[in-house]
C-alpha cells in the first residue's frame, strides 16, 4: 500500500469561489479529526472546509464531511477519489472560499473532485513499510560501527542514553530484523544482540 511521504497543497478556481486542497498523512480517526483542527485554525474565515479520510490496515476506517455543502455533493465526492487513488493512511481537506456564483449540486461535485485529484496529483507518496521497534545496549567502542549497520538496514534511531553502556532505541523495517542481527551479532562476537521489542 502507498501512503503519503509529506504535504501536497494546491489551489483551484471556479467560477471566482477558490478550492485550496490539502493531503497529508494520518494514521487514525483522531488524528484526523485533530488535522482538521488545526486547518480551521488556519482559515478561520473560509465558506466551508471539507475533507475525507482513510486509514487503518487495509484503509477500510474512513470518513467524511460535507460541512454545510449540499448532501453528497462535497465529502463523499473527495472520499471516492481517494478510495481510487490506491494510497491509504491519507486525509484530504478541500478550503473552500465562495466567491458569489453558486456552482449547482453537479458544479460542486464536480469542483471538489478536481480539487482533491489535483491534490494527489502533486501528493509524494512511499510504500508502507512494517516496522518493528527495538532496542540494544551498546558499548562505546562499538556504537559507531552499530549505528553504521542500523543506518544501512534502514532503521530510524532516537537520541541515545549514555550510560555505562549507550542504550538505543528505534525502529527498524521487519524484513530487516535478522540481516540487522546477524551483522550486529558478527561484529561483537554475539555479545551485542538486536532486541526486538514486541
Amino acid at each position: 500500500m502507498l501512503v503519503p511521504k509529506g504535504i501536497s497543497h494546491e489551489t483551484l478556481e471556479i467560477k471566482k469561489s477558490r478550492f485550496i486542497s490539502i493531503a497529508k498523512y494520518t494514521s487514525s480517526a483522531e488524528e484526523s479529526r485533530d488535522i482538521l483542527k488545526t486547518v480551521r485554525l488556519e482559515y478561520p474565515d473560509s465558506s466551508h472546509i471539507v475533507h475525507a479520510f482513510l486509514s487503518g490496515p487495509g484503509s477500510d476506517i474512513f470518513g467524511y464531511s460535507d460541512d454545510h455543502e449540499p448532501s453528497g455533493t462535497a465529502g463523499r465526492p473527495v472520499l471516492e477519489v481517494l478510495k481510487g487513488s490506491g494510497i491509504g493512511n491519507i486525509i484530504m481537506l478541500v478550503v473552500r472560499y465562495f466567491g458569489g456564483i453558486k456552482l449547482g449540486t453537479g458544479g460542486l461535485v464536480k469542483a471538489y473532485t478536481e480539487a482533491a485529484q489535483l491534490a494527489l496529483k502533486h501528493l509524494p507518496v512511499e510504500e508502507l513499510v512494517s516496522r518493528k521497534h527495538f532496542s540494544l545496549n551498546v558499548p562505546y567502542k562499538s556504537y559507531d560501527s552499530v549505528l553504521k549497520i542500523l543506518k544501512k538496514y534502514s532503521a530510524d534511531v532516537e537520541e541515545p542514553v549514555f550510560d555505562t553502556k549507550i542504550h538505543i532505541i528505534g525502529t527498524i523495517p521487519e524484513k530487516n530484523c535478522d540481516l540487522a542481527d546477524t551483522k550486529i551479532q558478527d561484529i561483537s562476537s554475539g555479545r551485542i544482540i538486536l532486541d526486538i521489542v514486541k
